[in-house]
């Protein structure tokens, strides 16, 4: 039996989207893409512009002042601050500790991230890098066209 009525078939991947680059390059890390960082008994303001951020890297503490050492990375949209990764190490703890971060973040208007240490030997190192825009669309790294 014919039938008169017209099914739409969506395609919903990738390829139909113009792309076929799949998100995992799409987020690749690129040397012109990249915004190196670091903070050692400072604050480091990170990023400041809308969209998806990666933040990764290392945080090195040195306690041997017995004083508790913080490093963390905060949140702010100018009136409050969130903190969003912290590492501590109490007064009563002496020698070094380390703990890798690698996280992401969304930035609307007039937020930042920023990383804050609390004492010269506690240091953050890392890059961060603009993974999507405001409204989820991934931005390519530098020097990459898709075909």
């Amino acid at each position: 039996m014919a039938q008169n009525v017209i099914v739409p078939v969506i395609d919903l991947t990738a390829a139909a989207q113009g792309t076929s680059t799949p998100e995992i390059l799409q987020t690749a890390l690129a040397f012109g893409s990249q915004t190196a960082f670091s903070a050692a008994g400072s604050t480091a303001v990170i990023a400041n512009t809308t969209g998806f951020w990666r933040i990764f890297g290392v945080s090195t503490q040195l306690n041997s002042s017995g004083v508790a050492v913080e490093s963390r990375f905060d949140l702010t949209d100018g009136l409050s601050t969130k903190i969003v990764w912290a590492q501590s190490s109490p007064a009563n703890i002496n020698g070094y500790t380390s703990q890798d971060f690698d996280f992401v973040v969304f930035l609307a208007a007039g937020e930042s991230v920023s990383a804050t240490t609390t004492a010269s030997g506690s240091i953050m190192k890392g890059s961060a890098r603009q993974i999507a825009d405001v409204n989820g669309n991934l931005v390519n790294p530098s020097g990459f066209s898709p075909q």
